[in-house]
């Protein structure tokens, strides 16, 4: 019990949030722990609620803060830092994954750092929040999370079409175009895939449960990584 009360201190100090712990619990919950543990509650049904509350929060956010803006160009921006692969990137800023309630064969398959649990999960626990302290504590959540990444105009393009942006990179870099694999585990109703993107000497992972999804974190990870050299 001791160790459950630490973990869930330094999580919402992490947050900045306190969170009723056993909403977090539930958050923080995947459905493959709570099969392989006699059906818990799991984090489901908070995702979809957080999804809402991030989609509001951000739209308000842009529509309030970029007044020149037209619809396309805050469209886009929105979907830049609500994405999959931001939202997971987001995760990892906090250490989330390590906080994450897996079933054992997700866990030893890597789920910790899946783009779509740990996306997910993020979600959840913003479902959480509101939950626990309402729409203005959610809302200043997610913007702290986000803001970041709403800061770097650079990352718009990148997150939107990762695998456009990183050959583009490449041929700046003059560096060979880049070369994508793929592989897959799993039962077909539950497909895992993982690609590997070369560019050059220059190697990127992404995992996602479908092929275009991997292809995208992957190429957002070398975009990433590239960028930084360059």
């Amino acid at each position: 019990m001791a160790d459950a009360v630490i973990e869930h201190r330094v999580l919402t100090d992490k947050l900045g949030v306190d969170i009723d712990p056993e909403l977090l619990s539930v958050a923080l919950t995947h459905r493959s722990y709570a099969y392989e543990n006699g059906g818990l509650p799991h984090n489901e049904r908070l995702e979809f609620l957080g999804d809402s509350i991030l989609g509001q929060a951000v739209t308000v956010h842009l529509f309030r803060t970029h007044p020149d803006l037209e619809e396309g160009a805050l469209a886009k921006r929105r979907a830049s830092v609500v994405s999959t692969v931001a939202l997971a990137e987001v995760a990892r800023g906090i250490g989330l994954g390590g906080h994450l309630r897996l079933g054992r064969g997700e866990d030893q398959t890597g789920g910790r750092d899946k783009d779509s649990i740990l996306a997910d999960t993020m979600e959840a626990v913003i479902g959480a929040t509101y939950l626990s302290t309402g729409p203005d504590a959610a809302t200043a959540l997610v913007l702290r999370l986000v803001r970041p990444l709403m800061a770097d105009p650079a990352r718009y393009g990148a997150a939107m079409d990762p695998k456009t942006s990183l050959q583009e990179l490449a041929a700046r870099l003059d560096l060979a175009p880049p070369v994508y694999t793929i592989t897959a585990e799993g039962p077909d109703h539950s497909r895992v895939f993982t690609a590997t993107v070369t560019v050059g000497e220059h190697p990127g992972t992404g995992v996602g449960t479908s092929k275009k999804q991997a292809e995208m974190a992957a190429a957002l990870a070398l975009w990433q990584r590239l960028s930084d050299r360059a």
